[in-house]
């Protein structure tokens, strides 16, 4: 009678299990723009750290930045005015694993579009052209990239194409690599580095706020930003893409842009 009992108990176990598993898989595979149209919610990957894209707000315990303003934009597009955009932080690290496991729906989070990145994600049409460069402290004798030698240390985020560029464009540099943007500002205030180096944007919110640094010579790559969302979500890749092009070509693109990088010369 026992044997029957675990016979029975081993195949419940079993199918639970194979039910579980089934559950798990479908989150991350179902069609995601049917999910949202049917939530009226999409969940964005965002930064929580990065001055002027997204940035958390203390006060008032929301992130704020162009990626959010854009996300939100692009979320009443697709899903009308009733549509709600909800934020997840997002690191360099975790960003993909979070969008593979469903966790998110996309990410728009400074995202560098790069050929290694896309046999992962696919990415929307570029929303923000940006550059790599360098942040030093005023009087640094970094002139730009090409004055970087043995005997300069350049720090870097983990995880991010900034750090693979560095080594390409000055291999004679060493390189320290940290979890985040604010790990690596603090340390190159404290002297553990002669310069911080990732896209230009986000260099120039760091200098906007500490007016004791500043960016150093010209970009020295290309490093334009894309919205990344899971394979073989070609329905929801379409709709971003509308999105974008129709705040893009309405006006509200621009007035998110110009509220946020007044300085830059459009």
């Amino acid at each position: 009678m026992k044997l029957k009992q675990y016979f029975y108990l081993g195949i419940l176990t079993f199918s639970l299990f194979l039910l579980a598993s089934c559950q798990t898989k479908g989150i991350a595979e179902q069609n995601i723009l049917d999910r949202v149209e049917e939530t009226q919610k999409i969940v964005w990957g965002v930064k929580n750290d990065t001055r002027l894209f997204g940035l958390m707000n203390i006060a008032t315990r929301e992130v704020e930045g162009f990626d959010i303003d854009i996300a939100k934009a692009l979320t009443k597009e697709i899903l009308g005015p009733d549509g709600k955009a909800a934020f997840v932080e997002v690191t360099s690290k975790t960003r993909i694993p979070l969008l593979k496991n469903g966790n998110i729906d996309a990410i728009i989070a400074t995202m560098t579009i790069s050929e290694e990145r896309l046999k992962q994600v696919d990415f929307s049409n570029i929303y923000f052209a940006a550059g790599q460069s360098l942040l030093v402290k005023k009087g640094s004798s970094i002139t730009g990239v090409e004055s970087l030698d043995e005997t300069k240390t350049v720090l870097a985020v983990k995880g991010s194409t900034s750090a693979l560029n560095i080594r390409e464009h000055a291999p004679k540099a060493k390189i320290l690599e940290l979890e985040n943007y604010a790990e690596a500002f603090t340390a190159l205030q404290s002297g553990q580095g002669d310069a911080m180096t990732t896209d230009n944007a986000i260099l120039l919110g760091m200098a906007e706020e500490n007016p004791a640094y500043t960016l150093a010579g010209d970009i020295f790559t290309d490093e334009p930003y894309g919205i990344a969302i899971n394979k073989n979500q070609q329905d929801f890749l379409n709709a971003v893409n509308t999105a974008l092009a129709t705040i893009q070509e309405n006006g509200t693109y621009q007035e998110i842009f110009n509220f946020w990088f007044p300085s830059v010369n459009n």
